[in-house]
């Protein structure tokens, strides 16, 4: 888990993401599957990805009372997922029923899936934060309190920005998960992410996990860029 590249397939379909990988054949990979994704194909398609060999970050963001989320995460359990998530803003509560729900739904002889809590959205600005969701302190504050409650509930690590995870590693451990959407190459268009970074910087950082996906999936050359920012992500120089 430590160090991982991970390719967001932000693709409507299985044959999109059938396209996509061909290019990839000699390349056991780790893959997001999102709402977008699984919504349409279902739990087979977490399957089909795990049944070629490729790790998968199942990424649902649940977020409901502790029953709901004990029981969803049971079933999912059962899929073989390397990574599931959760919003942290659930409460502790909410957190530990999930990790009760994977320990019971996980497949005998087979370890759990790690398990991440999301702290602020990358696309979220403190005025967004600040004025939406009236949390009335910095992204920087409210990211590290969700990050000692997530660790206080159980769960593996957090989903936050590059641009939190010393400190998280700091307040909470250097164990701790800290896994980062909002990757870009430098000259890659932002888009709807306000907290972007570089594969190069998030190393610096000492991020546990990159998510990346239109700077990939985008690509006129999607294997060649996956190598250019596997380089960045790795600290090689070519």
């Amino acid at each position: 888990m430590k160090n991982s590249l991970i390719i967001a397939l932000d693709f409507a379909n299985r044959q999109q993401v059938e396209d996509f990988l061909k290019p990839f054949t000699n390349e056991q990979l780790f893959l997001k599957v999102g709402m977008e994704l699984y919504y349409q194909e279902g739990p087979q398609i977490v399957e089909r990805l795990k049944a070629e060999g490729h790790q998968v970050f199942l990424d649902l963001k649940l977020h409901d009372i502790p029953n709901t989320v004990k029981s969803a995460m049971k079933g999912l359990a059962r899929l073989g997922c390397d990574l599931v998530n959760v919003h942290a803003a659930g409460g502790i509560e909410m957190m530990r029923a999930a990790v009760e729900g994977l320990e019971e739904g996980k497949v005998q002889g087979k370890e759990r899936a790690k398990l991440i809590a999301v702290t602020q959205l990358t696309s979220t600005s403190r005025q967004q934060m600040n004025s939406e969701q009236l949390i009335p302190v910095s992204l920087n504050e409210s990211v590290l309190h969700y990050s000692q409650i997530t660790k206080q509930a159980g769960l593996d690590g957090v989903v936050c920005s590059p641009f939190e995870a010393k400190q998280i590693a700091k307040k909470v451990g250097a164990d701790f998960l800290t896994v980062t959407p909002g990757i870009r190459m430098e000259t890659d268009d932002k888009q709807d992410q306000k907290r972007v970074a570089t594969p190069d910087f998030a190393r610096a950082e000492g991020v546990s996990a990159i998510v990346v996906g239109r700077s990939i999936t985008r690509a006129s050359n999607s294997l060649a860029a996956y190598y250019q920012i596997k380089n960045l992500w790795e600290g090689i120089s070519v």
